[in-house]
């Protein structure tokens, strides 16, 4: 296990002062990460085509190369940069060669990025099959009940944002490989909190923004595309360089590039893309591993914490990420009042609202945070809900 109290002091030293618990919304930079994008603005606002060209261009390669590995593809051209998992997943959606009376599934606990992309389909005679969340997200029982001869792709959350689900992700994509269903994954949630192998769990597309367990800026993130899948694909968004000879400018060939770099999306957010390559290093560093055993004690001390004081706690136990999630007494108004009187004193949590707009608080945690502040909150929480409405 790594040494928290230095983390906390060389990489997170807010937590000093705020008990942050909204890494699922988005994540605090790392100060290697900030000093990084600081160099990087800084160098961008003298001479920026000198340092892309000696700085920006052989690190982003390198980060890819790095991705790769982190999550098991085959090679670096499996991956690419983009902006965020909905404009990724949009690209793969727009790409995919449909049929009329295709069918893709997906449960009804997706946030919208990995349910409008699929849904906008229906204009072209493909069917978003939206399942009941079984036990907090997408199991494995409700895709088999579901498969089907024109099922044609499952996507789904590798941790759900909303209950906090942990797929088994392994199991999904097992049955999906074994039957020629893609298996589409939105890992924002989870890519640096648990160990992902898109090999071993036969993952076709993974997408993921940077901001949240990645803990990079917001607008900078990746695509992972495995090669078979993307032979097959025809984005209807080409960017000036997704093609093979996109240097040559003028030239208007209309040729994709192989693999996911069919996928690149003009000029890429450099200082963003800089900023997440020391932050991968220090998830490295820590060991995924390492980051999933603590976080996963964490929310489940957390849902112990929240039970007993009464509250009805969404979260699986059997399936817990780094979100616990629990329906508060009160309605949606107050629940915001809490969560900015729970602001006002510095502790950071985020209110949802289910399909219903019954409301609900959720708790996400990430390799620093600690016990402590969990107690913080149910203290303050505590006294905040006792209060004379």
């Amino acid at each position: 296990m790594y040494d928290i109290a230095s983390l906390r002091r060389n990489e997170f030293p807010h937590a000093a002062e705020i008990t942050y618990l909204n890494h699922a919304g988005i994540s605090p930079l790392p100060q290697r990460s900030k000093r990084a994008v600081q160099d990087a603005v800084e160098q961008l606002s003298i001479n920026p085509s000198d340092y892309f060209g000696r700085v920006g261009l052989p690190a982003m390669i390198d980060l890819q190369a790095r991705l790769a590995r982190f999550v098991n593809a085959a090679h670096l051209g499996e991956i690419v940069f983009g902006t965020s998992t909905s404009a990724a997943l949009n690209a793969v959606a727009q790409a995919i060669p449909w049929r009329p009376g295709d069918r893709l599934l997906f449960c009804d606990l997706e946030f919208p990025s990995n349910a409008y992309p699929w849904m906008s389909l229906a204009r072209d005679g493909v069917e978003s099959l939206i399942v009941p969340a079984e036990r907090g997200g997408l199991t494995l029982a409700a895709v088999e009940r579901h498969a089907g001869e024109h099922l044609r792709a499952v996507a789904v959350s590798a941790v759900q944002f909303f209950t906090g689900h942990r797929t088994d992700l392994a199991a999904i994509g097992q049955f999906c490989r074994q039957r020629g269903i893609l298996f589409i994954v939105d890992a924002i949630q989870a890519i640096g909190h648990m160990p992902i192998d898109v090999a071993a769990m036969g993952i076709d597309v993974l997408a993921t923004g940077g901001m949240k367990s990645l803990l990079g800026l917001p607008g900078v993130g990746f695509l992972y595309v495995r090669d078979a899948v993307a032979a097959s694909m025809q984005p209807r968004l080409i960017h000036s360089n997704a093609t093979v000879d996109y240097i040559h400018w003028l030239a208007y060939d209309l040729t994709l590039q192989p693999g996911a770099a069919r996928f690149m999306a003009g000029t890429p957010n450099v200082a963003g893309i800089i900023g997440l390559g020391p932050s991968l290093a220090l998830l490295e560093e820590l060991g995924v591993a390492h980051i999933d055993a603590h976080t996963t004690d964490l929310s489940r001390y957390a849902c112990q914490q929240l039970t007993a004081l009464g509250l009805d706690v969404i979260t699986p136990g059997e399936a817990l990420g780094p979100i616990v999630t629990f329906r508060s007494p009160v309605d949606a108004t107050a629940t915001e009042a809490i969560v900015q009187q729970l602001a006002a004193e510095r502790v950071i949590v985020t209110k949802h609202l289910d399909a219903a707009g019954a409301a609900y608080i959720r708790l996400s945690v990430h390799a620093y945070n600690v016990r402590e502040e969990i107690d913080r909150f149910v203290a303050v929480y505590r006294r905040l809900a006792a209060r004379p409405a």
